[in-house]
């Protein structure tokens, strides 16, 4: 199976070393023998059709902050040229979420299903934007979309509604899909201050570049466009979703929430309306949980309410995803 990767930042460079220490694994359960043969970043690019070396790839990258380095010749191909170029049978999309116009990732991810190649992203700004018609190409290419590491980085959020309660419907469902604000409300109610608390995220390396994507809810908001679709059958997008963030949290609202025994939380939830907002959440409910841990609870219409725990992000978890699609992918490509 060749693999075309888009961006190689921390999530692209986990998943191809993921890849290089499970490869004999993959192949003995999954008959699955997976090659990089493209790999671009915003600086350069490497190709090379009968697969790239995975570990001079990444020390490439470590000593020059690009792949470019990888060889004398073909190393300033644009990601498109690429993708219209190169024959691969499934394109990775993991360049960094843009929800103003999902640009460049939109054109990798539409470029790849017109040629043929399944898709897996964890870029969120495409399937924020627009989901039901990605999903209509894919449809209309025979073409399989995979986006399991957009919601819940390496817990399987998507994978449990939709198969572990087949067979159910699901009338509604809440949760803590953004770990970043969730760490900082965290720290508020040990008693630091927004800004505080702020810096601190930052410093661990928790926030987003674009620091409104976590404080503003438009991550959590993304996500939620994300399960209303997949699970729920709906067809949103994101200027469907009424956001508010937590900047105007504080510490009175801290302590008011706690004399209460509930802390504050960002929400998103689906139920009559799609919402995300700052609720207060009972500190005995499973949904209260701290730190950078996501927690979502799906209410079904005969089981009750089951929730879901783990962590949203990181590299390594986020790449596990990755590879939780790509044998997903293999296996219903090989069914007759």
């Amino acid at each position: 199976m060749r693999i075309i990767l888009c961006g190689f930042g921390v999530v692209g460079q986990s998943f191809a070393k993921l890849l290089e220490s499970r490869s004999e694994d993959l192949y003995a359960r999954y008959g699955l023998k997976p090659r990089i043969v493209g790999v671009f970043d915003r600086n350069g690019s490497a190709i090379d059709p009968s697969g790239l070396d995975i570990n001079r790839l990444i020390d490439v990258k470590k000593k020059h902050n690009s792949v470019k380095k990888y060889a004398d010749t073909k190393n300033s191909i644009s990601g498109i040229e690429i993708i219209n170029d190169l024959e691969a049978e499934v394109l990775i999309e993991t360049t960094e979420s843009n929800y103003k116009d999902a640009e460049p990732g939109m054109t990798h991810i539409i470029s790849a299903m017109k040629r043929g190649m399944h898709v897996i992203s964890v870029n969120k700004g495409p399937l924020a934007l627009a989901f039901p018609s990605l999903m209509e190409i894919a449809a209309y290419n025979q073409v399989l979309f995979r986006f399991s590491g957009t919601v819940g980085g390496g817990t399987p959020i998507l994978d449990f509604a939709k198969n572990s309660l087949r067979g159910e419907r699901i009338i509604s469902f809440s949760g803590i899909l953004n770990g970043t604000t969730n760490y900082i409300l965290t720290n508020m109610a040990n008693g630091m201050s927004f800004n505080d608390a702020l810096d601190d995220a930052k410093q661990k390396g928790y926030v987003e570049a674009d620091e409104s994507l976590d404080l503003d809810g438009l991550d959590a908001a993304a996500k939620l466009v994300i399960l209303a679709n997949w699970i729920m059958g709906m067809k949103v997008v994101m200027s469907d979703i009424k956001i508010t963030g937590i900047r105007k949290i504080d510490s009175v609202d801290i302590k008011r929430a706690a004399e209460k025994n509930s802390a504050i939380k960002l929400i998103a939830s689906c139920n009559k309306e799609l919402t995300v907002a700052p609720k207060e959440i009972s500190t005995v409910d499973p949904l209260c949980v701290s730190g950078t841990l996501n927690a979502i609870s799906f209410t079904s219409e005969h089981s009750g309410t089951q929730t879901i725990i783990g962590r949203g992000a990181g590299g390594i978890e986020t790449a596990s995803s990755i590879l939780r699609d790509l044998i997903d992918i293999r296996n219903e490509s090989t069914k007759t």
